[in-house]
This record gives structure tokens, sequence and C-alpha cells, in this order.
């Protein structure tokens, strides 16, 4: 099978955000006709007149054919292929304002990584709800938008139950360099999505306490653990945890410079309160919002995750992330495998 989609689609990417940006230049680098959607005017003046996002991509030079606009009846018009990149808690009500205007046979594919807070549902289930009667595929994986716009190789998953609509979304995307596979396990990809970024948080904590590389093996070890645990238990398959929504994308977000989450994290080791660390953040660290809805889904689940409820007492009930750290290793002793 080819990695270039032979056949030009037509593609709305709602959400011009870091990594909404950089799927809408690597669809239209793919030769397929891309509008982003933004609400920002000063973005869909820069990405147009500059071929650069400079509130949240800054430095990518964007593909000349981009064309952003901040007229959802526009973007979507015609979209065989529509990409979501909204942050998670605003998603639902960014795809309600625009469902009227998707076309009756488009697929949706949904890049947003999250629980919602209220309603503790995943992106896609979301995204099916505002808009009825479409195959929703997830994306996921270890992928920086800043290093897929720099058009370093990346790898990710493209996860439905329809294997139409995950094909479609597999060829559209790819490229030498941007490599989709393929899955079935929507709930495996999402939630390996949506619960590394709890497990980055935690990791920079420790970071922030000045620990060292033994603390983040164990951590992200154990953390990966408890993301499989929780997604078995609703639903998921185990060996998706070990591909690149789980363990990839885990890696990725846990030890890589430019993660957000992580960086929240070791502030808030270094000393800052959870307001301090997110004062003056253009960017959503969905680990934050994530580290509620993950707690409050095992809860219901009736799951244990010691580390994502340590994280969730440092940064909502106060604990100091020493103290945390101590309690995860007095746990009782037991063994590794469940």
């Amino acid at each position: 099978m080819s990695t270039v989609q032979e056949h030009a689609v037509r593609c709305a990417v709602i959400g011009a955000g870091a990594w909404g940006t950089a799927i809408a230049d690597r669809l239209s680098r793919n030769g397929h006709a891309v509008t982003l959607w933004a609400r920002e005017a000063d973005v869909v003046e820069t990405v147009n007149t500059r071929h650069e996002n400079v509130r949240f991509l800054a430095g990518a030079s964007l593909h000349p054919a981009l064309r952003a606009s901040s007229d959802m009846a526009a973007a979507l018009a015609g979209a065989r292929l529509v990409v979501y990149a909204a942050p998670s808690h605003v998603l639902r009500p960014v795809v309600a304002s625009g469902a009227v205007h998707i076309e009756r046979d488009a697929v949706l594919s949904v890049a947003t990584k999250g629980i919602e807070r209220e309603t503790l549902a995943l992106m896609t289930d979301v995204v099916a709800g505002e808009a009825q009667g479409r195959a929703v595929v997830a994306i996921s994986g270890p992928s920086f938008a800043a290093e897929v716009a720099s058009q370093q190789p990346t790898a990710v998953v493209a996860a439905c139950d329809s294997a139409a609509a995950a094909e479609l979304v597999q060829s559209t995307m790819s490229a030498p360099e941007f490599r989709v596979y393929t899955s079935d396990d929507v709930i495996g990809v999402e939630l390996g999505g949506a619960l590394k970024n709890v497990m980055a948080v935690a990791t920079g904590i420790l970071e922030g306490l000045g620990m060292g590389f033994n603390p983040r093996a164990a951590l992200m070890t154990r953390g990966l653990a408890e993301m499989t645990r929780l997604g078995v238990a609703i639903g998921a398959r185990a060996e998706t945890f070990a591909g690149l929504a789980g363990l990839g994308d885990l890696v990725l977000t846990c030890t890589g410079a430019l993660s957000r989450n992580r960086a929240v994290g070791v502030a808030i080791g270094g000393g800052q309160t959870l307001e301090e660390a997110l004062a003056g953040k253009e960017s959503v660290a969905e680990g934050v919002l994530n580290t509620q809805s993950a707690k409050a889904l095992a809860d219901r689940a009736g799951v244990e995750l010691p580390i994502i409820d340590a994280t969730y007492r440092i940064l909502f009930e106060g604990q100091a992330p020493r103290a945390a750290v101590a309690e995860l290793m007095a746990r009782e002793l037991r063994a590794e495998r469940d």
C-alpha cells in the first residue's frame, strides 16, 4: 500500500493549536486541500500571510497551500475528512457549534487526548454524540507537534471500529516521514493518550524534586501498569498499551523536553503551586485536567491507581510531593503482576 494518498481529499482541521496546525500542515504537504479553523484572528492572519502560526507553533514554516479561517461553516464545507484538535475541555461545544455544517458522508477524526471531566466520556464519544451518524477515528501516539512540523520521522495510530474509516485516515495522513498504523481498539488508544499525560506530570514532579533516573523508570513502568489496569477494566485490550499510543507516547511525554505536562510537574516539584505552574501558559497541559477525570473514572470502575491518586493529592489536595512519594514507596509489598 502506498504511503501517500493518491487522490486529494478535502480536509478540515478544527483547532489551530500546535498539534492541529502540525496535522493541517502534514495534510497540506500530502497534496490535500486543507482549511484550518482557528478561533483567534491573529492565528488566521499569520497562517495565511506568513505561513506560520506565530502564537502556537512559532518558527515552523507551514505549507503555502494551507489556508486558515475563523468561519466554521466555510472550513467544514465539502470536507470528506474532519480532524478535531481542540482542547478536551472545549471539544464538545466546538463540535456542536459546527455540527450542522459537517458533510453527511464525512469521516471524523479526533486528535485531542483526554477524558471529559463532567461525563468521563472519551473524546471519540464526545464527537460521536455531537455529530451523529458518522465514523469517528481516534488519532494518538508519540508526536510532538514541533517535530511533526519539521518533518521528523513520526509514527501514530488511527483507531476505529470501522476499518474503512481508519484506513482513510491512514492513507490521507501517511507520508514517508509520517507513518500511520491502524487499530480497532479505540478505548485502548484513547485511554493511553489521555493517561500518559497524567504520568508525565508525575514524572515532572519527581524531576522537580531533584530525583534521578531510578525513580523515573519505576514511575513510568508502574504507571504503564496502571494505565493498562484501568484500560482493561473498561474494555480495552492490554496489548494496546504496549504500543505507540501507550508505551510509545508515555516514553515521549515523560522524558521529552517539549512536554508541557512534564514541565508543569517540574514546576510543582520545584515548589510552585498549581496556579503558579499554569500561569501565563498559552497551551493547555491536558494532564492536569486528566488527573481529575482519570481518578473519577477509576473510582467508578473500582480500579486501584496509586500513582494517579498520589498525583491528584499533590495537584488538588495540597499534599507535599515528597510525602506522596514516600507513601507510594511504603505501600504493602506485592507481586509485580496483578
